[in-house]
């Protein structure tokens, strides 16, 4: 997690915890499932949950209905541009394109096209 947060411009993690933002808008932070979460869910994820900022609505109806394995919601979050992952079923490539657009819907757009120009190939 670490190597992929900081690999991105002004994202930075709030001390003694594990959530990162933008000029103190969030981008990514460990989402703790209460019971009534848990109960909207098929099951329980198998590992810890992140919430990920996305850029869209439709972004997030894309990835909760099966583009991304390991991505799903609860009713908290169904309105909101925002996007829960089981960090046990995600992969590294895929969580690490979730960050990164996350963090583009909330850094400013000129660091944001800086930092696509010098990174479009990777």
């Amino acid at each position: 997690m670490e190597r992929i947060t900081a690999s991105l411009p002004g994202l930075e993690q709030t001390p003694g915890k594990r959530e990162w933002q933008v000029r103190g808008r969030p981008v990514a932070w460990h989402r703790v499932l209460q019971p009534h979460d848990l109960d909207a869910l098929e099951g329980p994820p198998a590992g810890d949950a992140l919430a990920v900022r996305v850029p869209d609505m439709a972004e997030q109806k894309a990835l909760t209905e099966g583009s991304v394995e390991g991505a799903f919601n609860i009713p908290h979050f169904t309105r909101r541009p925002i996007v829960l992952v089981d960090l046990e079923r995600v992969g590294r490539d895929t969580l690490a394109e979730l960050i990164t657009d996350g963090w583009a819907t909330q850094a400013p757009k000129s660091v944001v096209a800086r930092w696509m120009g010098e990174n479009q190939t990777r």
